[in-house]
């Protein structure tokens, strides 16, 4: 057991007495492109997650061992002690941002290691911001809300770690709820817990284990497109501010304004919103066919409208319907990672050795399965 290996570590390293924290990765069910638009996510918390053993040490330095890449770091509390390896640089960036909030953070051993797939999608490095955050709040009583470490772990992804992320992430990480997904408003932060208890389905996340080049470039294209719409929509209509304020006919007003292109990226997203607040109005139903037909839509959408899927995972989204799948689209940015898939329980065995062998035989790729259950967010273990 991996809490057990990691305190057989801790002991050896550092001795006893410390103390086990957790914080999960995340999915997200639907409202794909639409945090930087002023929308809505869905994220949930998963059964995946980074864990760690910590105990101050009574020094100025912070001592970490990462139990997965059998590496270790030492390094000081101050700015100009950032460590070089990549993966500290997540742990150094909570103490320090924690520090700017007029935190004192004496030094501390910690060992950490996760079962959040790597480069899947599912968010590996907010788990570790959130579970070092979390931990660090509750050894040392620092008093701030879950919503205030999700925002400490965004500030360290973009201070730190130089992705300029949203907040979605860190959010699903610290204040995920077990059988229930998260209506976060991405403008305003407000949020509500949606039920999800789909008896006799199951997610199953495919991992492609493609990533496309031009990812991240093509990431700010489609971000300018959205600004454009919104600019000429705004010459009319100055209320809007982002295209969430915008409805279908405000934007055919501007349909010769703009080119096909930003037009079409804007129609998804103003369709995604309204799609994101139909699943939820579903889900409070416990009507998962509509659900399914949500995200099959919003996979269309993703790759005719917004251009952002690839062959990989349009053949897999094919599959899965034809495969009976009630529900099946890409997950996350585009160009590669994993399609999120919405299950009948009885049709899985089928579902995942039919598109395994039908995808390794069109690309050569083996693709990685992963079964996803909604659980809570960060918390203490003992």
């Amino acid at each position: 057991m991996r809490t057990l290996k990691i305190k057989e570590k801790f002991e050896e390293l550092f001795g006893f007495g410390g103390v086990l924290y957790t914080s999960p990765g995340r999915i997200n069910l639907i409202g794909e492109h639409t945090d930087y638009n002023g929308g809505f996510v869905l994220p949930g918390a998963i059964d995946k997650a980074m864990y760690c053993e910590i105990k101050p040490n009574g020094t100025d330095k912070i001592k970490v061992y990462a139990l997965d890449l059998d590496e270790s770091s030492e390094f000081g509390l101050k700015e100009e002690d950032k460590p070089k390896e990549s993966w500290a640089k997540y742990i150094f960036g909570v103490v320090r941002e924690m520090t700017k909030k007029g935190k004192k953070i004496p030094g501390f051993n910690i060992v950490i290691s996760g079962d959040v797939p790597l480069g899947a999608g599912m968010s590996s490095s907010a788990a570790l911001e959130s579970v070092v955050g979390y931990a660090l709040n509750d050894q040392f009583q620092l008093g701030f809300t879950r919503q205030e470490l999700a925002a400490i772990g965004q500030a360290t992804e973009h201070n730190y770690v130089g992705v300029k992320c949203g907040i979605m992430d860190q959010f699903a990480s610290c204040m995920g709820k077990e059988a229930s997904l998260i209506r976060l408003d991405c403008r305003s932060l407000e949020y509500e817990y949606i039920p999800f208890h789909p008896k006799g389905y199951k997610l199953v996340l495919l991992n492609t284990c493609v990533t496309h080049e031009l990812a991240s470039s093509a990431y700010n294209k489609r971000r300018e497109s959205c600004e454009k719409v919104v600019e000429a929509i705004a010459e009319k209509h100055p209320e809007v501010k982002h295209l969430r304020d915008a409805n279908p006919d405000m934007l055919r007003e501007v349909k010769d304004k703009v080119s096909a292109e930003d037009y079409l990226r804007a129609e998804f997203v103003i369709e995604e919103i309204q799609r994101l607040l139909d699943t939820c109005e579903a889900l409070k139903k416990d009507d998962y066919d509509t659900v399914g037909k949500k995200m099959y839509e919003t996979h269309k959408g993703l790759s005719e409208k917004y251009e952002v899927s690839c062959r990989e995972l349009d053949f897999l989204n094919d599959k899965a319907k034809e495969l009976g799948v009630t529900g099946s689209r890409v997950m996350g940015g585009g160009f590669g990672g994993c399609t999120i898939n919405l299950v009948k329980e009885d049709c899985i065995d089928e579902f995942v050795k039919k598109a395994s062998e039908d995808y390794e035989k069109e690309f050569g790729i083996q693709l990685k399965i992963y079964d996803v259950v909604i659980k809570d967010g960060a918390k203490r273990l003992d």
